[in-house]
């Protein structure tokens, strides 16, 4: 079987992302960043996310960059996955190495369903504003993640032009404070049905917190998310867990160890 699972704010945690951790709570650094741990797991979970990746086909599936991606030291030490989905499904990841026929194949899809990155971004900025967009990153060549103020976002104006993109085949998405741009061919679905024929096995468990996760949670045959994040706010319809923060990582490892036992 395949778990597929997003990363931040699911199976791994910033300082500002823990939420309601107790003392008992031991957390292991599972990301640095100049040195300084950057991100963590309970002890427990990481304990589980081993025994599953010895059982189970485990995949991480992010938003992160391919970069961002290897930045996670945990998964380039000690947990080695053969297959990762960065970019929001933007790369597959076959023992640490993007796939370029993937890449290609992506490329193409864009330029034939969606307008050019530069004139989707060109239909954002015309409502952006310095008071609340801090600044962007067109990532890997293939999305935009946009830092913003949420509080001073004009939320009705971007949910216009939301309608705009998508009618050109792009998706906008505000996770936080972060808001996306994404084309419709990328998307962490395609890139998991991908991996599942290519396989054999089935994602039989995904879990993820936010809007772009959707996709991923409905096609795998078991979802849950975590009692927090874009999908826990907007009431979603998925089986979730009993804890916020960063216990929540512990009981999504404990369903995926029950489906691989």
């Amino acid at each position: 079987m395949i778990f597929a699972s997003d990363l931040d704010q699911t199976l791994i945690y910033s300082q500002r992302s823990l939420g309601g951790a107790s003392d008992s709570c031991e957390l292991i650094p599972v990301e640095l960043r100049d040195g300084t741990p950057f991100s963590y797991m309970p002890k427990q979970a990481l304990e589980l996310l081993r025994e599953v990746a010895e059982r189970a086909a485990f995949v991480p599936v992010t938003t992160r960059t391919v970069e961002q991606y290897r930045r996670i030291h945990l998964f380039q030490e000690q947990i080695l996955p053969k297959y990762a989905v960065t970019s929001n499904g933007g790369n597959i990841l076959f023992d640490g190495e993007p796939d370029p026929e993937w890449n290609r194949h992506l490329h193409r899809l864009i330029r034939e369903t969606c307008l050019p990155a530069r004139e989707a971004y060109a239909v954002f900025q015309a409502i952006a504003s310095p008071q609340w967009v801090l600044g962007e990153r067109f990532c890997d060549e293939m999305y935009y993640a946009i830092i913003i103020r949420r509080e001073l976002m004009p939320t009705d104006e971007v949910m216009l032009v939301a309608e705009r993109l998508k009618a050109s085949g792009w998706e906008l998405s505000v996770q936080g404070r972060k808001l996306y741009l994404v084309p419709h061919a990328v998307s962490k679905r395609a890139a998991l049905a991908h991996l599942e024929e290519l396989s054999g096995k089935e994602v039989r468990l995904a879990s993820g917190d936010s809007l772009l996760d959707r996709g991923m949670l409905d096609f795998a045959r078991h979802a849950i998310i975590p009692r927090h994040g874009e999908l826990y706010r907007e009431q979603a319809e998925y089986r979730m867990t009993r804890d916020a923060g960063v216990s929540a990582a512990v009981e999504i490892l404990l369903l995926a160890a029950e489906l691989c036992s």
